[in-house]
């Protein structure tokens, strides 16, 4: 089983307003891309898919809180 852990750590936006990884996130990303791509067992896969949509949905949910706030827009720092 690889655990999909939630990261507490500063949200980094580009100069085009895209919101970036961390260098955690694409370890992790790459983690979990070795261990589809060395699970043979289809029942381990199925699992791991579980996983992925339970944290999808999870995030997607956690998002839409986030949005329906009632909290001022974010302004960077630096203009």
């Amino acid at each position: 089983m690889i655990p999909i852990p939630c990261s507490h750590s500063a949200l980094v936006i580009d100069m085009n307003g895209s919101i970036q990884l961390t260098t955690e996130q694409h370890f992790q990303i790459e983690q979990f891309n070795r261990a589809l791509d060395t699970t043979q067992d289809p029942e381990q896969l199925r699992h791991l898919a579980r996983q992925l949509m339970q944290a999808w949905q999870t995030q997607k949910a956690a998002t839409c809180w986030v949005l329906k706030q009632d909290m001022p827009p974010f302004i960077s720092p630096n203009g």
